[in-house]
């Protein structure tokens, strides 16, 4: 399966969702390798699914899950920004409006810088 079958497999407005934030993941992750890996789409700086992860989109019932591996240690003045699991830091999207392309690239950015380093 794809990253476009996924998409293509959610339900209204999850979908919508994961079409509006994907492009940009691409954007803001241009050398970033996008692939299915334990069944939802993660993009990371290496050349194999989940190497030197950066972020995943995983659609749930109601909303789509953006999340940075390394999230916990981006400064994130907009609060929006959730720990999770280990090191990880999540956002709940339940609209295309609550995905800001602008922040979300900075966090992207950063994400990636941290794997760089």
């Amino acid at each position: 399966m794809s990253i476009d079958d996924y998409l293509a497999g959610l339900a209204d407005p999850l979908r919508e969702i994961g079409e509006k934030l994907t492009p940009v993941i691409v954007d803001a992750l241009p050398g970033a390798t996008g692939a299915m890996w334990h069944g939802h789409p993660v993009w990371g700086l290496g050349d194999r699914p989940g190497q030197r992860p950066v972020c995943l989109v995983k659609a749930y019932g109601s909303h789509v899950t953006f999340g940075l591996w390394r999230g916990q240690e981006i400064a994130d003045g907009s609060g929006r920004l959730v720990p999770a699991a280990r090191t990880m830091a999540v956002v709940k999207l339940r609209g295309v409006a609550d995905i800001d392309p602008a922040l979300f690239t900075e966090w992207l950015r950063a994400a990636a810088a941290l794997e760089e380093a």
